[in-house]
């Protein structure tokens, strides 16, 4: 069920019967010369949706801008800072929690909203007023990931280039995967910006002059499939799961 779709009236009985909410989320960002800036949030909206069609879980309206700073050099790359981004995802939640959802998975495919976005699930649930989780596709099937791609990315890599071949394949050009994969980088090691332990960067440009890693060229539509699939079925068991918690089970424990 998509919130938005839905007339108010018609929601009673989903607020009275189900506390579970997926809430999608990504970023608007830079993805390389071959991908769309909206790479992030459509694949995490096109999960939420799916599962949600499949499950009968309500999905929200997805969250399209996230904490993309360290993208900011590349044209077109919206951000907004993390603590305005925290403070959003909490007042978001707690809406939910006002219609009386008291669990709600994040649907996220954007690797810089998880730290924050656990913190916001840590303090709803310290409150006691709702147990968040954050869900990203790629840690829910990391064999597969590793079994399709030799150099999988992991920033606009053949992984999420084989998504949006599937999910928008209008939106790639394809003419572009090899430079992808000539003038960016293989890996984080390649760019020799760690030294002696320490990660010494803090911006994509100051490891990937065109904003990528990986090879581009492995990516096809036909493993865009086997990975929104496997995906999916993997969030669909968390739905399952977490829906069967008692609330009290899931809150913090007092003392061990």
């Amino acid at each position: 069920m998509y919130l938005g779709d839905e007339a108010w009236p018609d929601l009673e009985s989903y607020f009275e019967s189900e506390s579970l909410a997926l809430v999608p989320l990504g970023s608007t960002e830079q993805h390389g010369p071959h991908l769309p800036e909206a790479t992030d949030h459509l694949i995490g909206e096109a999960f939420a949706r799916a599962v949600a069609d499949r499950t009968g879980y309500l999905c929200t309206p997805t969250i399209n801008i996230g904490v993309s700073g360290h993208h900011r050099q590349f044209h077109g790359t919206m951000w907004v800072e993390p603590p305005a981004f925290r403070q959003y995802m909490e007042s978001l939640t707690r809406n939910l929690t006002s219609h009386g959802i008291d669990r709600v998975i994040y649907v996220n495919a954007h690797g810089g909203n998880v730290p924050h976005l656990r913190e916001v699930g840590a303090r709803l649930r310290q409150d006691e007023v709702a147990y968040a989780i954050e869900w990203m596709w790629n840690d829910s099937i990391p064999e597969l990931v590793d079994d399709l791609f030799e150099q999988n990315g992991p920033h606009g890599g053949p992984k999420e280039t084989a998504l949006i071949q599937y999910l928008e394949p209008a939106l790639v050009h394809d003419d572009r995967l090899e430079e992808a994969r000539d003038t960016g980088i293989p890996d984080v090691e390649a760019a020799e910006t760690i030294k002696h332990g320490s990660r010494t960067f803090y911006d994509a440009a100051d490891n990937t002059d065109n904003g990528v890693l990986g090879d581009q060229t492995d990516a096809t539509a036909a493993k865009g499939v086997q990975l929104f699939e496997a995906a999916s079925d993997q969030l669909v068991q968390l739905c399952e799961w977490l829906a069967a918690q008692k609330f009290e089970d899931l809150m913090p424990r007092e003392h061990v």
